[in-house]
């Protein structure tokens, strides 16, 4: 069955609960393989809101690309989240970074996630559970991305929280 890379975050309300919550709901459709340690980070783009809290995880699916995000987007919105601007707070967070190695660009989804690359709060995390995975565009891996990332990295600590551990 295809492994889908997923990037969860949170920064408001109980950050912790939130994320946990978000993993709780995703073992209906996914086996998590690997979570990732919980990271607090700076919030990008906006920064007059709340730090977040985000973790990674590998997830085995039987969903096609399409569904999962379908059902993530469904999953965000039955934890509470709201539309709202871009960038902005919020309740959950749920990206597909990567969907075995595929690369798909639609209107609708893109895969590898376009701006995973540029994003400490994405690859340090996602460094916990698979440092040697390839970037199927620049033939990376997530470690070099990561470590490319220099100074930035500056923004991303291990908060003093685990998640949950698999049932």
């Amino acid at each position: 069955m295809p492994i889908a890379y997923l990037a969860l975050g949170a920064n408001l309300g109980d950050r912790a609960d939130n994320l946990r919550r978000a993993l709780a709901a995703l073992r209906a459709d996914f086996s998590l393989e690997a979570v990732s340690p919980i990271y607090e980070t700076e919030p990008a783009h906006i920064l007059d809101q709340p730090r977040f809290y985000n973790l990674a995880c590998r997830a085995v699916t039987a969903l096609s690309p399409r569904e999962t995000l379908i059902r993530l987007k469904a999953l965000e919105s039955e934890l509470g989240r709201q539309p709202g601007i871009r960038y902005g707070p919020r309740l959950i967070d749920i990206d597909i970074l990567f969907y075995d190695q595929l690369i798909l660009d639609t209107p609708e989804l893109t895969i590898p996630h376009p701006r995973l690359h540029e994003r400490a709060f994405v690859l340090v995390p996602l460094a916990e559970i698979a440092p040697d995975l390839i970037h199927p565009i620049l033939n990376l891996a997530i470690a070099q991305l990561r470590d490319r990332l220099g100074g930035t990295l500056n923004s991303v600590w291990r908060a003093d929280l685990t998640p949950p551990t698999r049932k």
